[in-house]
């Protein structure tokens, strides 16, 4: 095997790795958040998610750009054997990352107030404070997982995250109830349910640690003199500063957005309560549309560090085959998921989410909605990753800031709309995700020196998906006149057999209809088996 072939290979044993461990993440995310729900309900879900969208700001400010960074600047060093540099790289990273770590948490800490009443939810102030030592921790694990994946070794990763997953699933659940329990109040019921995400950072820090001291000191002696920690920091600010910038900006305008659609939503007649209750809804059908959006996360980590070796070491074919494979391979999963989860809001919904009646409806237009955008969100994250494997950060965060801007003026008008209240707010997620997308795409063509086929090879499983979401529409339509949505078992049949017919639907289509090649079955574990079952 060709070593252009077997870096391929890594990458895509990588994302399946990390594919593999995103599983069982969301399972137990699905398995925490769930009954989360149905314990502290939808107005204590609300706080919680207030209190993750703080975090996620303070999160991305810390560590949106620096892991690529490091990824990359790893990677390259990598490729032609300078450890002494990748060394030297990480160290930097690392005080770097811990010293913007301690400043989130403190931040989060020490002004859990006043964050709590910007988001016009005063009672959050509790979940933002249990979630504030998370920050820190999420810091140093970063450390570690930039070192691991900048050398292609997704396991080490793809294990923590497990291990994280787990834990905040069992210590969240029951510190949610014990809590709930003594207090009797949803607000603090949030704040014991979000212990567990501290604790599973914590857990995955002390795996991580010990797993990194025992690679780093196995690292390859090299005779190069490495850079100076001023280079390299300049070095990595360049990458990790514009892609935080436009991460930490988006997630500033997440908070901006929230404040905007609550107070429109108080400005046209509802209730506080009222108001919270509809932000639960919404965040619930978030939760439920992120699980098949944290499937392209893997392709995007993994791809970073492979392209970027590939240009280290000038092999340009090699680089445009593996970003036309990640655009097949990220379509392949985006569209049937967009498609079911437009197909299936309302079912989906009424199971996951056991809403009925009005919040069943209401769930059910948001998570539609959402569903059509999740297929334009996957190819804004690919073209992203492959923009910045390339060295060009700094044009999707322009992209992405200026159709975030788009968004907060269109959600302000259309959650203002009586009619469509809080629909309006992924109508307009949607419509910017379009719109990045073109833009990304646009800017591809303009600033790389070779222009892989990315439309082409995302669009192949389109017609795919069109055909299975037509099938799984009647079959869930034909089961609708034998089975009502209103008991545990209907729901659970309105949902699963629909979507089990679509799976085998989808992956007859998706061989006949050449949707993946021979190639991309080739990059896999077992791929030469899996061409020849499938006939490729």
């Amino acid at each position: 095997m060709s070593e252009s072939n077997s870096n391929k290979q890594t990458f895509l044993h990588g994302a399946a790795l990390l594919t593999m461990a995103m599983l069982f993440v969301k399972l137990a995310g699905a398995l925490y958040k769930i009954p989360l729900n149905a314990i502290i309900g939808e107005q204590g879900f609300g706080y919680f998610s207030t209190a993750y969208q703080v975090y996620s700001v303070l999160l991305l400010i810390s560590t949106a750009g620096l892991p690529v960074a490091v990824s990359r600047m790893i990677s390259a060093a990598a490729a032609q054997g300078h450890y002494q540099q990748v060394r030297r790289i990480y160290k930097t990273a690392r005080i770097l990352f811990l010293s913007l770590g301690a400043v989130s948490s403190a931040l989060m800490i020490l002004f859990s107030h006043q964050l709590a009443n910007f988001q016009h939810q005063p009672n959050a102030w509790v979940a933002i404070t249990c979630l504030g030592p998370c920050a820190f921790l999420v810091c140093l694990l970063s450390t570690y997982r930039g070192f691991f994946q900048g050398q292609g070794n997704m396991l080490p990763t793809s294990i923590s995250e497990i291990i994280e997953a787990a834990c905040k699933l069992f210590v969240g659940v029951a510190a949610a109830v014990a809590v709930y329990r003594l207090t009797d109040d949803v607000a603090f019921a949030a704040g014991g349910a979000i212990l567990g995400v501290t604790f599973g950072a914590l857990a995955a820090s002390l795996f991580m640690g010990a797993k990194f001291h025992k690679a780093y000191h196995q690292l390859p002696h090299s005779e190069e003199a490495p850079g100076s920690y001023r280079s390299i920091l300049k070095g990595l600010l360049a990458v990790a500063v514009p892609i935080t910038i436009g991460s930490a900006g988006l997630e500033s305008l997440y908070v901006i957005e929230t404040n905007l659609y609550m107070g429109q939503l108080l400005s046209t007649g509802f209730t506080q309560d009222q108001a919270d209750v509809m932000k639960g809804i919404y965040d619930m059908a978030r939760t439920i549309y992120n699980m098949p959006c944290a499937f392209i996360t893997p392709l995007t980590i993994s791809i970073i560090p492979a392209i970027t070796s590939h240009l280290t070491l000038g092999d340009l074919w090699n680089a445009r085959a593996t970003e036309e494979s990640v655009a097949r391979i990220a379509g392949l999963i985006a569209s049937p998921c967009a498609v079911g989860l437009a197909v299936m809001a309302r079912p989906v919904t009424a199971l996951l989410g056991s809403y009925t009646g009005t919040n069943l409806d209401l769930a059910a237009a948001l998570m539609a909605t959402l569903g059509i955008g999740l297929y334009f969100y996957a190819a804004v994250q690919v073209t992203n990753a492959i923009m910045q494997a390339n060295g060009h950060a700094t044009l999707p965060v322009i992209n992405i800031l200026f159709a975030g801007i788009v968004k907060l003026v269109l959600v302000y008008f259309l959650v203002g709309n009586p009619r469509l209240s809080i629909v309006g707010v992924p109508i307009g997620a949607t419509l910017c995700n379009i719109l990045v997308a073109i833009l990304n795409i646009v800017g591809m063509r303009r600033v790389m020196n070779h222009k892989p086929s990315i439309i082409r090879n995302y669009l192949r499983s389109a017609v795919s998906s069109l055909i299975m979401g037509a099938c799984v529409f009647g079959v869930y339509h034909l089961l609708g006149r034998f089975f009502e949505e209103t008991s545990r078992s209907g729901k659970l049949i309105l949902c699963a057999v629909p979507i089990l017919v679509g799976v085998g639907i989808y992956a007859v289509c998706a061989v006949k209809l050449r949707a993946i090649t021979r190639e991309d079955c080739l990059l896999l574990p077992k791929g030469e088996k899996i061409a020849s079952f499938l006939h490729l």
